[in-house]
């Protein structure tokens, strides 16, 4: 089954992951590729269009990373955006220099309402900008589209080439209008259809695995989640009775996690799935001893699930393949490709270099968090299963700073589970994108029934997000945060303190560790 595909070229800009999702959004499929990706590999794929991505770099130094000129000669509408709009610039013939003045942040940028690119878009719209350089003289062929007062080429395009450059980031949320820009791209300029939808991404995926898989056994890495619970129904409908799902219970999880899991995929629910629970709390407590450094924590719990898992395979007998959660931005995040590793997820980076199956399959490798809930619904999973909040491979693990123990995990416990329920009492559940407690490793003195007490300190977090790929701090009323805090303090044996995470990601990340 072929679709058409528009395809992003990664110049090292934060918002890369973004601009695909936002291209999915018009349901054309989309993937990320390295700058250096060869010309002939290009035309292989046969993209109906291409976007270069922002970068922190100078298009004019030497040093700096671009692409082969012939990419133009292609005749595949091309978009740069922000730092690829500069290296379209700087390769075609044009002038890009330092800005007299930078533009940071929300700009009102003046366009041709006559450019497809901007069809339907308000003359004076409100733009995000982010640069130190800017194009001082279009490329010969090309006219100017957008301008604001200090940046003479906002905007620019040669429509006989299919060639487009914008300054700004139409990607992100703060341009008003980027999504309908992006729309106009891909549709009104590479001529795209629109066939990327989740219905068509679970049948051609069924479809696949079980050519893949055969008469193979496959054993799926079921922790209840999201991600793991899409891709444990995908394979049970594509394999059946082939694929044995193996929960295991790290002693890692929220309060009462476990039991919920089991009610759910065990032999009394609705899914008729070959289950196996290992409970194996002591096993990943003895692993942990000692060890503080959040990294090493999950790295160390990402070979021990590994290692349990080959245990039940052998147990079970000749198992070919081993199937994960794994998403899209477990493999950005985890540094496979040209970003930067943040963290190593438990399932992509975390996995030990010898790994005892013939091959991984991770089905929802290249969807994003709203995706795989999508996929969800297309394959009839419960709404409350589907909307569940996120919750990593490493559990609590990384929930608590420094050294794992089993009462550090019965403390974070407790605290966080009193925090989800003031949480949805508050009716603020279907509002937050995600919301957790945390251990801290901070001790400090408090007053308790006339008594001194030296005791941790719980964080509270909670953020909004579309895409998981960035965050902004949740405004939770303080109301519910003080009721959270009185709470915890009063209930949760060993904690004193109640503080609230502020942090965006970027600087921060999601999960706290």
């Amino acid at each position: 089954m072929s679709q058409e595909k528009v395809i992003v070229l990664d110049f090292g800009g934060q918002y890369n992951q973004l601009i695909a999702r936002r291209v999915r959004e018009c349901n054309i499929y989309c993937e990320v590729h390295p700058y250096q990706t060869p010309v002939d590999k290009i035309r292989e794929m046969s993209p109906k269009g291409i976007i270069f991505t922002g970068g922190p770099n100078s298009a004019y130094l030497d040093e700096s990373p671009v692409c082969s000129k012939e990419i133009f000669e292609l005749g595949i509408p091309i978009l740069g955006i922000c730092y690829g709009s500069q290296v379209m610039a700087h390769l075609l013939g044009g002038s890009v220099k330092t800005a007299p003045t930078s533009e940071y942040g929300k700009t009102e940028v003046t366009v041709d309402a006559e450019s497809k690119l901007f069809d339907g878009v308000h003359p004076n719209t409100i733009c995000w900008m982010s640069h130190t350089d800017y194009i001082e003289k279009a490329p010969d062929g090309f006219h100017i589209t957008g301008r604001t007062p200090v940046c003479p080429v906002a905007a620019m395009e040669c429509p006989q080439r299919g060639l487009y450059a914008t300054q700004f980031h139409p990607e992100v949320m703060h341009t008003a209008e980027g999504q309908k820009m992006l729309s106009n791209f891909v549709y009104k300029i590479c001529g795209c259809t629109g066939d990327w939808k989740m219905d068509s991404f679970v049948e051609k995926t069924i479809q696949e695995i079980r050519e893949k898989v055969g008469d193979g056994k496959v054993l799926c890495a079921l922790s209840g989640g999201v991600d793991s619970s899409v891709a444990a129904v995908i394979l049970a409908k594509a394999v059946g009775k082939q694929l044995t799902c193996v929960f295991v219970d790290h002693g890692l999880l929220r309060k009462n996690e476990g039991d919920e899991v089991e009610a759910v995929f065990g032999p009394e629910g609705p899914y008729n799935l070959n289950f196996i629970r290992v409970n194996a709390q002591e096993r990943f407590y003895k692993k942990l001893a000692g060890i503080e450094e959040p990294e090493t924590k999950r790295k160390v719990i990402g070979e021990e699930f590994i290692r349990v898992f080959e245990e039940e395979a052998k147990k079970i007998g000749a198992v070919d393949y081993l199937v994960q959660g794994t998403i899209y931005p477990d493999v950005i995040e985890s540094g496979l490709g040209k970003s930067a590793t943040i963290k190593s997820h438990h399932n992509v980076g975390g996995l030990p270099d010898y790994v005892d199956f013939k091959e991984i399959v991770e089905p929802l490798r290249l969807l994003f968090k709203d995706e795989v809930r999508q996929a969800g619904r297309e394959l009839g999973i419960p709404e409350h299963l589907v909307s569940r909040q996120p919750f990593p491979g490493p559990g609590l693990g990384i929930r608590i700073i420094g050294e794992v123990t089993a009462e550090k995990v019965k403390i974070v416990q407790d605290a966080d589970a009193i925090y989800r329920e003031e949480i949805a009492n508050a009716g603020l559940d279907k509002v937050i994108s995600q919301y957790f407690a945390a251990l801290t490793n901070m001790r400090s003195v408090g007053v308790m029934g006339d008594g001194r007490t030296y005791d941790y300190a719980v964080a509270l977090r909670a953020v909004t997000t579309t895409d998981f790929m960035t965050a902004e701090c949740a405004e939770i009323p303080f109301e519910v945060l003080q009721r959270v805090m009185n709470r915890v303090v009063n209930e949760v044996k060993g904690v004193n303190r109640v503080v609230y995470d502020l942090t965006s990601k970027p600087p921060g990340t999601i999960e706290l560790e």
